[in-house]
């Protein structure tokens, strides 16, 4: 009887990690007034790393529309974003 060693199949799927990107900041502290993150880098100078904006969801319940008094499955859902 002889016996196979079978690899297993995802080792055929593995592919090398991308490059690493180096990011511009060495390090990041908390500013105790603002409680927001404050990016240094190597010289210990402040970086700023972009404005990012924020998302607010909003979704209407469903109401009571039909004859037996159930919920209707309909419903809305909006996003705004600034």
């Amino acid at each position: 009887m002889t016996t196979t060693t079978l690899r297993p199949w995802g080792l055929n799927r593995l592919r090398p990690y991308p490059s690493v990107t180096v990011e511009p900041y060495a390090t990041v502290t908390l500013d105790p007034l603002t409680q927001t993150g404050v990016f240094l880098d190597q010289g210990g100078d402040a970086v700023e790393m972009g404005k990012h904006g924020t998302s607010r969801g909003t979704e209407t319940r469903p109401e009571s529309t039909n004859q037996d008094s159930k919920n209707d499955t309909d419903h809305d859902q909006d996003t705004e974003q600034d």
